[in-house]
């Protein structure tokens, strides 16, 4: 068994959060790794909303380690949360609907865990 937990708070935007330097950068890779994570959730959603007619499409797990390391959560043999908080303000709009939207996408995979069962 194997269990992940992946906080994924900390994508403000540059320009909102001040980052400058080494801040900036590090706010880049994760925004990266953002990016190539909502590719991947939006390749499983489309294969899940198929029946995996698509099941030989190619999942760009490898394009980030933060989908590299999530790829058994993602689109394996596991059982999968995703909690998406939001907030409230009005100034935090774009970043809410972004969270919605990113959300809804996962909403859409559907994985098929079965038992593992070692043989001896």
């Amino acid at each position: 068994s194997k269990i992940n937990l992946v906080d994924l708070a900390g994508s403000e935007r540059a320009d909102a959060s001040g980052a400058t330097g080494q801040r900036l950068k590090e706010g880049g890779s994760i925004n990266k790794s953002l990016v190539s994570l909502g590719n991947v959730i939006s390749l499983l959603a489309e294969r899940s909303e198929n029946g995996n007619k698509s099941r030989q499409a190619f999942i760009p797990y490898r394009d980030s380690v933060l989908t590299w390391l999530l790829k058994d959560s993602l689109g394996g043999n596991a059982k999968t949360v995703m909690i998406a908080t939001i907030s409230p303000a009005d100034v935090n709009y774009g970043e809410t609907l972004s969270t919605l939207r990113y959300a809804n996408r996962a909403k859409n995979i559907i994985n098929r865990p079965t038992v593992n069962e070692d043989a001896n």
